[in-house]
């Protein structure tokens, strides 16, 4: 099938971009592309679903097997004629400075990618050509298949890259992109302004159609299409398609707050015989009727504060829902939600749905970041005791005040080896702000959805 990963040479050169370009052009010229994301982040993924019209999912060599990896590739390719895998960071980055492991370079030697190198060209001569060996020659394993030059200042300025590189090293140059204010993609705190953030912006159409033109000016798209992966990728039913009867009904939050959510997690409970159904902590006045379950992902609720306190509605309606209860499971910005309040950065306090007994305070630096391992060490919502799991941590908030309230998590920084408890329980609520992928645990989901079905027989015999 024809797929290729599109890598750079170091974080910020303009990989979303250049992946959006294509997507945008491919699109146009009738392709329908499945876009992909290498690493373990929302956002970049939430803007490849709007360019392209199908769910992103997320690669990711540190959280997943290698067999789950192929099974996110294989199933969520169906049905596509070509798709894209975005990198992370630089090429070879990953989780230490010792291997490959968790890098861009892994994804793309396990699932047999193609590479093709974007690279900063903006304030860049002969030397490119110095950077493009070096990552032909740093790890020979890797099939690198061309380069893209991004930020490029002319023509001129392109044909003497383009001159230098084919002079000195054996990748071909598949075109460049100009620096063009008007694709560019307003960045905050935790990375770039989020897709449903924009999802009414009037500009968007207009935004798509140029990166759609600069990529048909620029790119020569024929050769990108005449790349393949070399993984066979036999005819599965997606994910998406194999659900289960329903036997619960999970409310699952997502509008411009919420909504840092894998893909895969949700095919993961509606397979194990979830419907999921979803709502707006924003704009929704009350929670959808019958649910046996809420899940309240990351997110952006620090930017949205005020309006999130003043619809005391809904805080209402996710305190009686705890209350009663049934399984809730937030993370991060859900665990914000969930807070007694939320202090701003500008020391603004707004209550929040008050069901745990502490309040948040957003922080101007990074508090968590990096891989991480669960254990879990006691039985609950996710799984027994003793049962291991892996995620991600990356937030610029704290618990800053409140009582003391029972962990579930034994955290380990992947980077920093640093531990610590996490994993607030109260009730039968669960929150963290560690990010899960479900395919991560061959029983997560299934958990989460027997949990949930037996609460609520608890619950139909207590009454």
């Amino acid at each position: 099938m024809k797929g290729f990963l599109i890598a750079g040479t170091a974080s910020g050169v303009g990989k979303t971009t250049v992946t959006l370009a294509i997507t945008a052009a491919l699109r146009r010229r009738g392709y329908v592309v499945q876009p992909f994301k290498g690493g373990p982040d929302f956002l970049d993924t939430g803007h490849h679903t709007r360019i392209s019209g199908r769910a992103a999912r997320n690669l990711d060599t540190w959280m997943l097997t290698a067999a789950a990896n192929r099974d996110v590739l294989r199933s969520a390719a169906h049905g596509a004629d070509v798709f894209l895998v975005e990198g992370m960071m630089g090429l070879f980055d990953g989780k230490g400075g010792e291997s490959e492991t968790g890098s861009s370079a892994e994804i793309a030697k396990l699932l047999k990618l193609p590479v093709v190198l974007v690279l900063d060209a903006g304030k860049t001569a002969r030397s490119i050509a110095a950077v493009v060996l070096g990552f032909e020659l740093f790890d020979p394993e890797l099939v690198l298949a061309g380069v893209i030059l991004n930020r490029v200042a002319s023509e001129r300025h392109y044909q003497m890259l383009r001159t230098a590189i084919e002079a000195t090293c054996r990748t071909p140059v598949f075109g460049w992109l100009p620096r063009d204010p008007g694709i560019s993609i307003p960045e905050r705190h935790l990375g770039l302004q989020t897709a449903e953030e924009r999802a009414k912006d009037s500009g968007l159409e207009i935004q798509i159609d140029t990166l759609a033109a600069l990529a048909e000016e620029h790119l020569d798209i024929a050769s990108l299409l005449q790349l393949e992966c070399g993984l066979e990728l036999r005819d599965d039913v997606p994910a998406s398609l194999r659900r289960s009867e329903s036997r619960v009904r999970i409310g699952v939050a997502r509008d411009r707050a919420f909504s840092f959510y894998y893909e895969d997690n949700l095919d993961l409970l509606r397979e194990h015989g979830a419907t999921v159904v979803e709502f707006s902590p924003l704009c929704d006045a009350a929670l959808p009727q019958d649910l046996d379950a809420l899940y309240l992902a990351g997110g952006y609720p620090e930017l949205y504060a005020e309006r999130l306190s003043a619809n005391t509605w809904m805080l209402a309606a996710i305190r009686a829902f705890a209350a009663s209860g049934r399984p809730v499971y937030a993370e991060c910005g859900g665990m914000m939600y969930l807070s007694r309040s939320v202090t701003t950065a500008e020391g603004a306090d707004h209550p929040m749905a008050d069901v745990l007994p502490f309040g948040i305070e957003v922080t101007g630096k990074l508090v968590g970041f990096g891989y991480v391992t669960v254990e879990l060490n006691a039985d609950c919502l996710l799984g027994a005791i003793g049962t291991v799991l892996r995620g991600h941590s990356f937030h610029y908030s704290r618990i800053a005040k409140g009582e003391d309230v029972p962990t579930n998590y034994l955290v380990r920084y992947s980077l920093s080896g640093r531990e610590e408890n996490e994993g607030y329980r109260v009730g039968n609520v669960l929150a963290s702000y560690v990010h899960l992928h479900f395919r991560a645990g061959a029983d997560i989901a299934r958990s989460f959805v027997d949990t949930t079905v037996a609460t609520r027989a608890e619950n139909m015999v207590c009454r």
